[in-house]
């Protein structure tokens, strides 16, 4: 396994430091693949200073830590992954900065992480890489150790050629991730554009779903990310987080209904769009103090970018602009929060929230729009979902919206707040049975099958 991070972290205490496991449903969904199969995970330990501070293995995994001095974590991450490819994958809302100095430090870190590779995997063995950070390291490790099996998978979108034609270095991103045998996207459309662009950029041939190239085949297919329904459900059941759902709708005076928003602090998000169409909906008396109340959880994300720090500046300007029109003593509009959340916290608040706003102007998937149906274990609560998140796919039961109407959104609220109970069930248990025929799990093992079947 081949990741930006190892899915461990360090934890400082009084008592010294320790190494925990990171959470998150890739870390649960692969572990127990490596564990099975004398796995090794090869990452980035973050922080952690020199590879000896990280322990050569956790719970039965063997570990390999690739270093990343602060410069290259500046260009390399901050700037090439950051900076250029996730602006230009998210449908280039904001512009994508094209630096040749960031190209060079993502090609000498994706080179870093191809060695480690090479050297860490057995002979015949299979390597999985993931996502955008590493998106040379299929050819790399492939002119390094001719004889693993490697497949790749990309968690964010894969952009239109419309889009992707911008980037300066397209071939030679192209050409990397054609080293693979199997290229994973979220969605069709993301496998389709990847193709296509292969034929057109790299002269590549084939058809469908197998692209053909420098004399190989590789197979490009759609593999939906989801998540560990077991886990949510078991929290959704547990009678401490139950009673702490109850306490947080104590907590925010007892309302008729909470609508509630979590998301990454990223732009991405349409966190901004969305509290425009709230405080709209608070304007005009649809959404009344008295009796309603909207949650959102911001999570910390990449803070020492100054972009990011821009946005959170933003977004807490706009909320201190609904909450002073609307406010009344004793009653706030929106209850904002800007950290992150324990997992039992997490499963309270869906369990607590009646209406979850999932509204991202781009995104390869978004779990959260599949944690909350997983935790809705009654057949209750309503989904507002964009048209623009993979999860719209499969999540059919949800409300659509276009994040960028405002009108639209104000309207999907309206019909979420009055939707018929009966009407609410059948949408909520349509959509926890595609989640729970396919969850996280089931995902790992559908795409190592399909490439040991390469």
């Amino acid at each position: 396994m081949v990741a930006n991070r190892l899915p461990v972290r360090r934890v400082d205490g009084d008592g010294g430091s320790a190494w925990t496991l990171s959470s998150g449903g890739l870390v649960t969904a692969l572990i127990p693949v490596l564990r099975e199969s004398s796995g090794v995970w090869i990452g980035w330990p973050g922080d952690a200073g020199d590879s000896d501070a990280v322990p050569a293995s956790y719970e039965g995994i063997e570990l390999h830590a690739v270093l990343v001095s602060e410069q290259e974590y500046d260009e390399f991450y901050l700037g090439f992954a950051n900076a250029t490819l996730w602006p230009l994958y998210h449908d280039a809302i904001r512009p994508a900065t094209f630096e040749r100095s960031w190209w060079n430090a993502y090609r000498a870190v994706n080179e870093r992480y191809a060695a480690a590779a090479a050297d860490a995997a057995a002979e015949g063995a299979s390597v999985w890489i993931h996502d955008y950070q590493l998106q040379l390291v299929p050819q790399m490790l492939r002119e390094l150790r001719p004889d693993v099996r490697i497949g790749f998978f990309l968690h964010i979108p894969f952009p239109p050629q419309e889009l992707f034609m911008q980037l300066p270095w397209r071939r030679e991103i192209l050409e990397g991730l054609l080293g693979a045998d199997l290229v994973g996207l979220q969605v069709s459309g993301g496998a389709s554009n990847f193709a296509r662009l292969a034929r057109r950029v790299v002269g590549a041939t084939g058809s469908g779903a197998r692209v053909v190239f420098d004399g190989r085949s590789i197979e490009v297919r759609a593999f939906p990310i989801s998540v560990d329904v077991d886990d949510f459900v078991a929290r959704a059941n547990d009678p401490a987080v139950q009673a702490r759902a109850r306490e947080i709708r104590v907590e925010l005076g007892d309302p008729e209904l909470i609508l509630l928003g979590v998301d990454r602090l990223d732009y991405t998000k349409g966190i901004d769009h969305r509290l425009r169409a709230v405080g709209e909906l608070f304007a005009d008396g649809t959404l009344d103090t008295s009796r309603h109340v909207v949650v959102q959880i911001a999570v910390p994300s990449r803070e020492e970018d100054p972009h990011y720090q821009q946005e959170r500046e933003n977004l807490e300007r706009l909320l201190g602009e609904v909450n002073g029109q609307h406010a009344s003593v004793g009653r706030a509009p929106i209850h904002y929060l800007y950290q992150s959340v324990s997992p039992d916290e997490l499963g309270a608040l869906y369990l607590a929230a009646d209406v979850m706003l999932v509204t991202p102007l781009r995104d390869g998937m978004n779990l959260v729009a599949k944690e909350y149906v997983a935790c809705r274990t009654d057949g209750t609560g309503v989904l507002v979902l964009s048209e623009f998140a993979g999860a719209a796919r499969e999540l059919r039961g949800a409300i659509f919206v276009n994040p960028h109407d405002l009108e639209g959104l104000k309207n999907a609220i309206r019909d979420a707040m009055t939707l018929d109970p009966g009407d609410t069930k059948a949408r909520m248990r349509r959509m926890r049975q595609v989640i729970q025929r396919s969850d996280v799990h089931a995902w790992a093992r559908s795409f190592l099958a399909a490439l040991r079947e390469v």
